[in-house]
């Protein structure tokens, strides 16, 4: 199971480009409320009928979470005792975590950057604390992988099928979206 947190100011086609692309690789995603509400509005006014609320999963069966980013998605992200709760155990647990655009300051204010080479959008490079920030569109160190923002989403759902499918499953759709043209 995959769960990707959606808060109210979520950049939605950062969340909803990397279900899709997971979701067309045959992984499970569900899309996870934090709000209280199945259905939230993202950044952009556009409302997202979520899966479940975050009450309601096992995070100890997860095999990824996903932070998107958006504002004030990532710091709504932050703010939330129980996607902190579910982050720190999943990194406890030595699984991966996964968070984009501004997203990755959930990380780097739970302190799990230390030592790790990590990017975002730019202007958040100081809540990577303890991170060595790389500037790349995706960047994979350990179980940590975090994007740049809007334009890094394909690269980054991509890499994250290579993570949780295999490369060629992640070759197959960068061919079949026409990735590989761009």
């Amino acid at each position: 199971m995959i769960y990707l947190f959606f808060a109210t100011g979520t950049e939605e086609i950062e969340a909803l480009a990397t279900v899709d692309i997971l979701r067309r690789a045959g992984l499970d995603v569900q899309i996870v409320s934090i709000t209280g509400e199945l259905t939230v509005a993202g950044a952009h006014g556009i409302k997202v009928v979520t899966d479940t609320l975050v009450e309601d999963i096992d995070v100890s069966k997860a095999q990824l979470l996903v932070l998107p980013g958006g504002l004030p998605g990532a710091t709504n992200l932050a703010a939330h005792p129980l996607v902190n709760k579910a982050v720190l155990a999943h990194a406890a647990a030595g699984r991966t975590v996964a968070a984009i655009c501004a997203a990755p300051l959930v990380l780097g204010r739970l302190g799990l950057l230390q030592g790790y080479h990590a990017t975002c959008y730019p202007g958040f490079e100081g809540e990577l604390t303890g991170a060595t920030y790389t500037g790349a569109l995706v960047e994979h160190d350990g179980q940590f992988i975090t994007g740049k923002g809007p334009a890094a989403v394909f690269e980054f759902g991509y890499t994250l099928v290579e993570q949780f499918k295999d490369k060629a499953t992640a070759d197959a759709l960068r061919q079949g979206m026409i990735w590989s043209e761009v």
